[in-house]
């Protein structure tokens, strides 16, 4: 992905098979495996949709190397931030990506089950739930050999189903959940948030290029709201020379803004 540009190999927090990649221009640096799980468009695309006020408190199911809460904590100055990460390779990737961001007193990692939520975190607690869950169902397409994808990916450790009961057990009345989807399983995902009571109240459908059908869609659900959904503009993600659309760099744009930064 352009945005995520340096690297750098010989930082004192990698292990062997990592590396630093900056986000954002440098703002952020985010550890990663070399090979096996690394983040992609479609968390910046979720983190730019989310909508917060500042100081509330955010919940990431399934958080991976932790970009989300990161770029969240720094934009909506969040009172404190939670993820829930399986893989223990992955969370203690995110920890130590906390340390390097100078946020580890803002967000907590926890390595758990999404499907464990009543346990790992307190009912009815969170101003905001963020998710990104796998998006293929067990028998659909080939499981990738590197388990840190194949998790991600495969609806191994909790489907969509699951990720939504979690995200309404933490959020509060009056909370939001946000989501990103294949556009594909749009029905399923509107079905998922209403038998768990989250009202689908903005959507905004993503496609690759203009000519090209709907790759993603991002949803906000507030929990027992009343019927009533906004449908914002599409959101193409290149232009037909294969370079981003200024919608696409205004979102980039729009994630650099950090308190402090000179933006407002």
């Amino acid at each position: 992905m352009a945005k995520t540009g340096h690297t750098y190999p010989t930082d004192n927090r990698l292990r062997e098979g990592e590396t630093v990649d900056e986000l954002l221009g440098g703002r952020l640096r985010v550890i990663q495996g070399r090979r096996g799980y690394r983040f992609s468009l479609d968390a910046l695309l979720l983190a730019n949709f989310v909508r917060m006020k500042s100081g509330a408190s955010l919940l990431d199911l399934g958080t991976g190397s932790a970009v989300i809460p990161m770029l969240l904590c720094r934009r909506w100055d969040c009172a404190r931030a939670v993820g829930v990460e399986i893989q223990g390779e992955l969370a203690d990737m995110a920890r130590r990506s906390l340390e390097l961001n100078d946020l580890t007193g803002k967000i907590t990692i926890i390595e758990g089950d999404v499907r464990d939520a009543a346990k790992l975190v307190p009912f009815r607690s969170f101003d905001a739930v963020t998710c990104n869950p796998p998006y293929r169902k067990l028998r659909s397409g080939r499981i990738n050999p590197l388990a840190q994808k194949a998790r991600a990916r495969h609806e191994l450790f909790g489907n969509l189903g699951d990720f939504l009961l979690a995200a309404a057990h933490a959020v509060r009345p009056g909370g939001r959940v946000f989501a990103i989807y294949p556009a594909r399983r749009l029905a399923e995902l509107i079905f998922q948030m209403r038998r768990h009571h989250l009202e689908p109240k903005r959507l905004r459908m993503v496609h690759s290029r203009r000519e090209t059908a709907g790759e993603f869609i991002l949803v906000e659900g507030r929990p027992g709201a009343g019927e009533e959904l906004t449908v914002l503009t599409p959101l193409f993600i290149y232009t037909a020379e294969q370079v981003y659309t200024a919608a696409m760099e205004e979102i980039f744009s729009d994630l650099c803004v950090f308190p402090g930064s000179g933006g407002g």
